[in-house]
């Protein structure tokens, strides 16, 4: 089966229980899965109730779509992502993205915890992303192109949309909410990084470092859909902070700066018509 074959099969099975026709996909990364609560919900569906889908094995993601309003914007929300380590194939990983942008989606935002590398940046900061490294990490483009989907040798100059960067950055002007700019590095995980990698990763121009995003980036970038990406970073990255890292870390930072975090996203999406 094709993944466009997929494809429709989820979205068939989503129209059975929803007609709701979003404008803007968002991937809830950590901290951000209460979210959903947040949205004015016109439609939730499971990702068990989708044939084919995969389903999130990560403590803290639920596993399913949310469908509603940010203030006027028409939304489809991911509660819960799939990671590449959690043994999905790369095609399985950004399933979800395609789907979001066969359901009417014309633009990406996508949230994640993330390590901090670079040196202005502390555990709870946030960090918008102006580019991104996804060598470390196997393409979701591998394999025979579907044309359908966008071309063989899509064009990634510019991944992160200027335009909606510039609307991030004004959304957390006007909630009075810090918020740093930076290169983002996938990696594969699920071990965290030795302190030599993120040396390595430094070195390279990384700004923080996680275990999503830039797959799926890539992916809506191939379907044409415009994308932003926001880090919250929940902890220093190997050899920098002199404790040894864990998910409890991570989840104890994300949890702390939720609200902040939830205020921004909401304000971007809020506005992002404008």
């Amino acid at each position: 089966m094709t993944q466009q074959e997929r494809v429709a099969r989820c979205v068939a099975a989503i129209r059975e229980k929803t007609g709701f026709a979003p404008r803007t996909a968002l991937i809830l990364g950590s901290g951000l899965g209460a979210f959903g609560e947040r949205l004015r919900l016109e439609a939730a569906v499971e990702y068990k109730d989708l044939p084919g889908f995969p389903v999130s094995t990560v403590p803290g993601h639920q596993g399913r779509f949310l469908f509603g309003f940010a203030g006027e914007e028409p939304v489809v929300a991911m509660q819960g992502r799939v990671h590449y380590y959690e043994g999905y194939p790369m095609e399985d990983v950004v399933l979800p993205t395609r789907v979001m942008a066969a359901l009417g989606a014309q633009r990406l935002v996508l949230t994640n915890a993330a390590g901090g590398i670079g040196p202005d940046l502390a555990p709870g900061d946030l960090m918008l992303l102006t580019d991104h490294i996804a060598s470390f990490v196997p393409s979701p483009l591998i394999g025979p192109n579907e044309e359908a989907f966008g071309p063989r040798f899509p064009d990634m100059t510019a991944v992160y949309s200027p335009r909606l960067r510039e609307k991030a950055l004004a959304a957390a002007e006007r909630r009075n909410i810090p918020l740093k700019q930076g290169v983002y590095l996938q990696t594969t995980g699920p071990q965290y990084e030795t302190p030599a990698e993120i040396r390595m990763f430094a070195a390279l121009g990384a700004n923080a470092v996680g275990m999503s995003t830039a797959c799926e980036a890539i992916a809506a970038r191939h379907l044409g859909l415009e994308v932003c990406g926001i880090s919250c970073v929940t902890n220093l990255a190997a050899g920098l902070g002199g404790e040894p890292l864990s998910h409890a870390e991570v989840q104890e930072t994300a949890d702390r700066v939720a609200q902040q975090f939830q205020d921004l996203v909401w304000e971007l999406l809020s506005t992002i018509e404008e």
